[in-house]
């Protein structure tokens, strides 16, 4: 049922948002050079990598690093980076990811590459069996601003927990974060 109500929700928000993403897409282009799309190496369900889509946000040039380990993270946005970032429209091309299998729209979000520390956490806690998310139980509880612990706490709660009420609710407290841009630090 999970599946299925992504599918859904992932092909109505590609239809829903299709002319925003375009201006997106277009003004990140226009105002800094490189592609549009930027394609991050990810760790998946059950550890494996895939590559997520997110509107590139931060130069070209930038180091393939969590945000937060760069000395100085405003230096590398593009001149809408940190718009982008604040609003969350950087990340509505994972509504790809959702609909082909990738991602789901309720999970933990998908570490990088090179977050061993947080990839070990989540393993020794069952919490890589899940499916990553474009918003999660971390994110409407603290997103940038919990420490790595915390998130995998609460990552291991929604495994226990998880059910369609619990997405739903989920779903329903990230949309008011994002339109109040709370928690986002970078």
């Amino acid at each position: 049922m999970k599946r299925s109500f992504d599918i859904v929700m992932a092909a109505g928000g590609l239809v829903v948002f299709a002319a925003p993403m375009a201006v997106v897409a277009v003004a990140v282009r226009l105002t800094s050079k490189g592609p549009a799309i930027y394609w991050s190496d990810r760790v998946g369900r059950d550890n494996k990598l895939f590559r997520m889509p997110k509107f590139r946000s931060m130069r070209s040039d930038t180091p393939p690093v969590p945000t937060h380990l760069l000395a100085d993270s405003s230096a590398w946005l593009t001149p809408i980076g940190g718009f982008l970032r604040k609003s969350s429209l950087d990340e509505l091309p994972q509504l790809w990811s959702i609909l082909v299998g990738d991602m789901s729209l309720v999970g933990p979000r998908p570490a990088l590459f090179n977050q061993d520390d947080l990839i070990a956490l989540r393993t020794e806690q069952g919490v890589h069996r899940l499916r990553p998310g474009l918003t999660g139980w971390a994110q409407v509880n603290g997103r940038d601003e919990l420490p790595i612990p915390d998130k995998v706490k609460l990552d291991v709660e929604y495994l226990h927990k998880q059910s369609l009420m619990m997405d739903l609710k989920t779903i329903w407290l990230t949309a008011g974060k994002v339109l109040r841009a709370k928690d986002v630090s970078h």
